[in-house]
């Protein structure tokens, strides 16, 4: 889809790239000028230096793309870098200035890696540098900005915030309420949310019972392996609206098995203990 994109060019919205699209401008390579479609006088001077510089960005850059797209509009550079994604969600103490990162899991397509603080959290830094694109749901208010912080780093991955591209289309409501209007279900760990993770990690640092860790890891992998499927669930319903859709969906992936297990008692347990249960 990426090189059928003509809206990250100043001056080029949804409506023009489909005008361009129906006079036969469908790829980068096969613009014109004249152009088929009337465009601003500055449009006109920028496009095709921004198209060169498309081509030069397509292979190693794919933030020079998500910088100049809509913010729902990140969704065109998927699939075109899925060697270089990870789906990432991270769980703190709170929301606080003095919050801390309790775990953080990462998903690449391939391979699940958990972080927790305390025992391996700072490998992070160095294994998200392998990446170029980061996909997460509400990250780019919070899961970047308090990783940035935490670290003191700057994660200038290219971003897709599945919040957004949702959101366009009619999906809205947190990462539970999607999942569930789009037929995903938790099973054990249904009803657990971001405050039942805090609980979950205050518990572990009082009774250090493994149990209640991993089901937290598992609570933390589900919500990052999920944004896989909700990924692929957005670019297919995008390109439905597009001339190439016969062409460019995709195939839903299947979930990976979760390595964590949510210990029952324990979730049954936490809820009872909370005044709105």
């Amino acid at each position: 889809m990426l090189q059928h994109t003509f809206c990250h060019i100043p001056g080029i919205g949804s409506t023009t790239e489909k005008k361009l699209w129906s006079a036969g401008i469908t790829t980068w390579q096969d613009w014109c000028d004249p152009s088929p479609v009337r465009l601003s006088a500055s449009t006109k001077v920028e496009a095709l230096p921004m198209l060169e510089e498309s081509l030069s960005a397509l292979t190693e850059n794919p933030a020079y793309f998500t910088d100049r797209l809509p913010s729902s509009d990140p969704w065109r550079i998927f699939p075109h870098y899925l060697e270089h994604t990870a789906y990432l969600d991270i769980e703190t103490t709170g929301l606080d200035d003095y919050a801390e990162i309790t775990t953080i899991a990462v998903y690449d397509g391939k391979q699940i890696i958990t972080y927790v603080n305390g025992q391996n959290l700072d490998d992070f830094v160095d294994d998200i540098s392998k990446y170029k694109v980061l996909i997460s749901y509400n990250g780019k208010s919070f899961d970047i900005p308090f990783l940035e912080k935490y670290f003191r780093i700057k994660l200038n991955h290219a971003q897709i915030d599945l919040r957004y591209v949702l959101a366009r289309l009619g999906f809205k409501g947190g990462l539970k309420g999607c999942e569930k209007k789009l037929g995903l279900h938790r099973g054990d760990l249904d009803g657990v949310d971001g405050y039942f993770a805090v609980l979950l990690w205050r518990e572990y640092q009082k009774t250090a019972n493994n149990k209640v860790l991993e089901t937290l890891l598992a609570y933390n992998i589900e919500d990052t392996v999920n944004l896989e499927r909700l990924a692929v669930e957005a670019y297919n319903r995008n390109v439905l609206a597009t001339p190439f859709a016969d062409t460019l969906t995709l195939e839903m992936p299947i979930s990976p098995e979760n390595p964590y297990t949510a210990d029952y008692d324990t979730v049954e347990r936490l809820k009872r203990s909370l005044p709105h249960y």
